[in-house]
């Protein structure tokens, strides 16, 4: 079969694999669709090895070539013995994340962060990437007829934006700063609006980028770091208080920091976005102004029927942040090549797998 494997750093290729075997007994044989390329991705593209492994990972053995994709819809090709969750014909979208269930962590609750995670699409034998795939049981969430495969794949990325969107407790009525508007960023405007924010602000310098979270409808306004203090435009517009919560999206350390400026006395700052080095704040603002600052990883495992919800809704349409569907062959040269360049002009990009 056909799958696009990462090798090392600027080595992904598209090439031809050993077709899976049959699922396990609570396993389940899908047929990816749709799937994103994200930024996990790209980090490894451009520097990687980081998350795909080396060596054997330690709870599912995989190491690279890793197929990439953990953001993708699919159909059910067929199900193993002890499976429930689906049937062979639906269609699903894909919860990423593998995790022991026996760990500190998975025994309260929290599989988002297992002692020894994994993923697909980055440390497990198979990804949305490639034509067929073996996934888990807990996996799985069939989507209703209601949502296209477009929305299915998109489940994975507005998770990630709903749950900085929940941590930073964003309530009917609070005004909110996103800084960063790529996929993510763009996604937690929409969350920010479902969850009834009154307000929200955006900052991103990329021109391209900031035309298009504008575009959505959903921000109050756009913001270019490069030419204004956004700090102070945001207090300016809030009377002088401050957002009640700022989320970095960017993983840009000055952006963290205009989040914490921005932001009211006994506020949330959320860090959403990754970044790649040290990043150095004022901690006398964070104690003068008693803010709360929220770490992110990932998501909670479970949310996926309630994201499906949200979206079947209409209150969160993922959809609209798509900019373009390419081909299984163009993953890297219409896909990865051009998600990389500063200047890029796309917002979210989806293969469609087996085109």
């Amino acid at each position: 079969m056909k799958a696009v494997r990462f090798h090392a750093a600027r080595d992904i290729r598209v090439e031809q694999v050993p077709e899976p075997g049959e699922p396990g007994p609570r396993q389940l044989l899908i047929r990816p669709r749709l799937c994103g390329i994200c930024g996990t991705d790209l980090h490894e593209y451009l520097a990687g090895p980081i998350v795909t492994p080396t060596e054997p990972h330690p709870l599912t053995g995989a190491r690279n070539p890793q197929i990439l994709g953990h953001e993708l819809s699919a159909d059910v090709v067929a199900v193993g013995a002890e499976v429930t969750a689906a049937r062979p014909g639906d269609r699903v979208a894909v919860m990423p994340l593998v995790f022991c269930g026996r760990c500190y962590y998975c025994v309260r609750g929290l599989n988002h962060v297992c002692a020894t995670m994994a993923a697909f699409g980055l440390s497990w034998a198979w990804g949305g990437l490639g034509e067929l795939a073996i996934v888990e049981e807990h996996q799985v969430a069939v989507l209703p007829d209601a949502l296209s495969y477009v929305q299915g794949a998109m489940v994975e990325p507005a998770a990630v934006a709903l749950y900085g969107v929940d941590r930073g407790r964003v309530r009917p009525g609070d005004t909110v700063l996103v800084t960063g508007a790529g996929p993510i960023g763009a996604l937690t405007v929409l969350a920010a609006r479902a969850a009834g924010a009154g307000a929200v602000y955006v900052s991103e310098p990329n021109r391209v980028r900031a035309a298009l979270v504008a575009g959505l409808g959903a921000a109050d306004e756009v913001f270019d770091p490069r030419a204004c203090d956004v700090a102070a435009e945001v207090r300016t517009r809030t009377g002088g208080i401050g957002v009640d919560v700022a989320i970095e999206c960017g993983g840009s350390a000055p952006a963290l920091n205009d989040c914490i400026r921005a932001t009211r006395k006994a506020g949330t700052v959320v860090q959403t976005g990754l970044h790649t080095r040290p990043a150095e704040i004022d901690p006398m603002v964070v104690a003068e102004h008693d803010l709360t600052i929220e770490g992110t990883w990932c998501f909670r495992v479970r949310d996926w029927p309630r994201i499906i919800s949200l979206i079947a809704t209409g209150s969160f349409p993922v959809e609209r942040v798509v900019t373009a569907r390419i081909g299984h062959d163009e993953a890297v040269t219409a896909g990865f090549d051009v998600l990389v360049d500063p200047d890029g002009r796309e917002l979210k990009v989806l293969v469609e797998v087996g085109a």
